[in-house]
């Protein structure tokens, strides 16, 4: 049962991360409007089960009145509301309690803020700190993410992997990820992976819903457009066996995926994700209604 919609408020970002999922970054376009985001809060309340909407992107925070507003809204609806941002604006306690204090006075029920190298490097006492102090100076329940850099850090040899060497950093080799961290870390053979580890494909739990209306079950892997047909509606007439790329990702994973529709490969992968990922970019000009947007992929649209 569906719970949580996930607004990528935009996909402009002031970061352009190695490991981002949806190639956000200062270029990306796309970003709600606030009429769009009252119109899919309405259809979320039809549907009766939702308990969280989360605001991220791309960069919230880089549209601060409409994600103030949009938070507002979705609060007093009764929902819980999340944010994740890099905290670039933490630039000190003071002026970071400055952009939280309304939130807080909302009773926001989650905050939570990337510090990993590909955010910052090397640095010390980086602005995400900075702002994750002034959220917990006025007590709003804030965490952090932190995705490190991929590297092997087992080969392998016991029988719960079978073989596989284990890569840590918790990375997921799809978007971004995929064109700049694959190339130096192990692959293993591509029918290998006969299954979706990360997504919950038959009854997803969480949507993300992006600036142009695609309902992403995962990044760039749609049930369809929701200003074209009522998210309510959508999600209620969802049924992953007549998906054409969730029912073979179901049963047989990215490997059988591939054989179905017969699409040209390597031999070696890293992971799941980094198969499927590149399987579904070679089929979007076949299924543009559900493998989508084209920048999501790398590609201009």
């Amino acid at each position: 049962m569906l719970n949580g919609i996930h607004f990528l408020l935009t996909y402009n970002c002031n970061y352009e991360c190695d490991h981002c999922f949806l190639y956000c970054g200062p270029n990306a376009e796309g970003t709600f409007t606030l009429k769009n985001i009252k119109q899919i809060l309405d259809e979320a309340e039809k549907l009766g089960s939702i308990e969280w909407i989360y605001f991220e992107g791309g960069e919230p925070y880089l549209y601060y009145p409409i994600m103030l507003e949009s938070v507002r809204i979705a609060t007093e609806k009764g929902f819980k509301v999340g944010i994740v941002s890099n905290g670039y604006w933490g630039t000190s306690i003071e002026d970071a309690e400055l952009w939280l204090k309304p939130l807080a006075e909302m009773g926001i029920a989650s905050h939570a803020l990337s510090e990993d190298v590909f955010h910052y490097g090397d640095e010390k006492n980086t602005s995400a700190e900075t702002a994750f102090q002034a959220a917990k100076k006025l007590n709003i329940p804030v965490d952090k993410y932190c995705i490190e850099m991929p590297e092997v850090i087992s080969e392998g040899k016991n029988t719960q992997d079978k073989g596989a060497p284990v890569i840590g950093g918790n990375v997921l080799f799809k978007g971004r990820a995929v064109e700049k961290l694959t190339k130096d870390l192990p692959k293993r053979s591509w029918q290998e992976f006969t299954e979706c580890p990360h997504e919950e494909l038959v009854k997803p739990q969480r949507v993300h819903i992006d600036p142009f209306g695609w309902v992403h079950i995962c990044q760039g892997l749609c049930m369809g457009k929701c200003f074209k047909t009522p998210l309510s509606e959508m999600v209620r007439n969802y049924d992953a066996k007549k998906h054409p790329i969730c029912k073979y990702l179901i049963d047989g994973g990215p490997a059988r995926l591939v054989k179905e529709y017969n699409v040209e490969h390597e031999d070696k992968y890293v992971d799941e994700c980094h198969l499927c990922f590149l399987a579904r970019k070679n089929l979007l000009d076949k299924f543009p209604d559900y493998l989508a947007p084209h920048q999501v992929y790398g590609l201009s649209e």
